[in-house]
């Protein structure tokens, strides 16, 4: 638990941190994110290196240092790269396109289903099986991926539905008919 809470963060050039009390600003080519972190965790910023230290070794202590320490990581990770998911449609007449800001999926069911494009995120779609999303921040991106696939969950005798681009399906037999 708090091994990933020993480790430095290094702050690339580019992206500038400024802390206010437990709120902590990352601002960097890709955008800005904004987060309260752990009133327990205390925050060192050194040259291009942030480093984290807890109060006490008790296991709460350890998990919330750790979890402090990836949350500002990937703050800094989403303003200087960026996160992206794809997701691709298997499926006979499975397609998905863009209308302006909404992505409209045509997944079996009797109505199209759309989703509105938030803000913050970017959807695109390159073909009729593939959406791709991505943004600055890797809750927001890995929500609304979760909530695209959940429309139409991969299912395991045929494989159809929405599944992550590295998503393995295990298939089942089904019944052999004799």
């Amino acid at each position: 638990m708090s091994r990933i809470g020993n480790k430095t963060v290094v702050i690339p050039a580019g992206v500038e941190v400024k802390q206010d009390g437990f709120t902590v600003t990352v601002k960097g080519p890709k955008g800005e994110l904004t987060r309260t972190l752990s009133s327990d965790i205390t925050l060192n910023i050194e040259g291009n290196e942030a480093a984290f230290t807890r109060p006490s070794d008790d296991n709460r202590m350890k998990a919330m240092h750790g979890t402090t320490r990836a949350n500002f990581a990937n703050m800094i990770e989403g303003v200087s790269e960026g996160f992206s998911k794809t997701l691709k449609l298997v499926g006979v007449g499975y397609r998905a396109q863009m209308q302006g800001t909404k992505l409209v999926l045509n997944v079996g069911y009797s109505h199209p289903v759309e989703f509105e494009t938030p803000a913050e995120l970017k959807i695109e779609s390159p073909d009729t099986t593939t959406v791709i999303i991505s943004g600055v921040s890797k809750q927001s991106v890995g929500d609304l991926a979760a909530e695209i696939r959940s429309v139409r969950a991969p299912e395991p005798y045929k494989g159809k539905g929405i599944r992550y681009i590295d998503e393995q399906v295990r298939r089942k037999e089904g019944k052999t008919g004799k």
